[in-house]
């Protein structure tokens, strides 16, 4: 079966280079999808389940790192690449974390030893899945996870880098928010950081969840998170961060995925992928 690729571009004549330097340095791929913006490619990674992605991390919308975010939560998450014109510093980031990238414009030697390692990667994989067939069915499930967590492990490591060269400063340690204000109704209600036991990104609002309750605040949660105290709150998922102190176990469930059982309150939040080393050893 023929490898399957994914190509998100917002500027229209790279993608088509990109697709024809691909077709003539891997024929036997194929090419599933183009497109030019970040909600697209999620849509058809969705649709197509691709084998390789190629990203461009600055797109309209979903950024390419939100969209490998989101790709890492795949049972079966493709190999990522990043087209890019990042800086060195960057770079750096990119070959700590192992996970292959190609610079703009594209250059059709890089392009070539970057397709030399994405067969080398699929074709292992491949001969693990039909060893995994050989051996007790039982198995099967937890040696593709082996083979898939590699990749996404690394790939987590590499959007969390990225990240913090994208973040706004953080407050100064020690002068933290102690008090969020949201307007509730006719009044400003004044809730103590410390009663907050989760945040939830909501549209252009954060949700803020309290013993006292739930309030909506017109912020970002990057830019919420900034003032908070990150001993206390962590994010656990793209759209979520937790009071640590409400926590009372972190669960497994089934494909290694982590969820959160917290104090007094009935309700679990998942962990995404990239943050479940945070609790590995609760």
């Amino acid at each position: 079966m023929s490898p399957t690729l994914l190509i998100a571009d917002d500027e229209l004549l790279l993608a088509r280079v990109l697709e024809a330097e691909l077709k003539a340095l891997w024929p036997e791929a194929t090419i599933v999808s183009v497109v030019h913006d970040g909600m697209a490619a999620l849509d058809a990674a969705r649709a197509h389940r691709p084998d390789v992605a190629f990203l461009d991390i600055r797109m309209p919308g979903m950024s390419g790192m939100d969209v490998a975010r989101e790709l890492i939560e795949f049972d079966h998450p493709p190999l990522v690449v990043f087209v890019t014109a990042y800086d060195q510093f960057a770079l750096e980031a990119f070959e700590r974390a192992a996970v292959d990238y190609v610079l703009k414009p594209v250059q059709h030697e890089r392009l070539e030893a970057t397709v030399g390692r994405l067969k080398a990667r699929l074709s292992a994989k491949a001969a693990e899945a039909a060893g995994d067939d050989d051996g007790d069915d039982g198995d099967e499930t937890a040696a593709t996870d082996i083979g898939t967590m590699v990749d996404t492990d690394r790939l987590a490591q590499l959007l969390q880098r990225l990240e913090s060269l994208e973040q706004p400063a953080a407050a100064p340690r020690g002068h933290y928010l102690r008090f969020i204000k949201a307007l509730v109704g006719q009044e400003v209600r004044i809730i103590p950081v410390d009663e907050v036991v989760y945040l939830e990104a909501t549209d252009k609002y954060v949700n803020v969840v309290s013993t006292s309750g739930e309030a909506l605040i017109r912020t970002s949660l990057r830019e919420l998170t900034q003032q908070l105290d990150p001993d206390r709150f962590w994010q656990i998922h793209r759209g979520t961060v937790v009071n640590i102190d409400c926590v009372a176990s972190a669960v497994n469930q089934s494909l290694g995925r982590l969820s959160l059982k917290l104090r007094d309150r009935p309700e679990s939040l998942p962990v995404a992928r990239q943050y479940a080393h945070l609790f590995k050893q609760m």
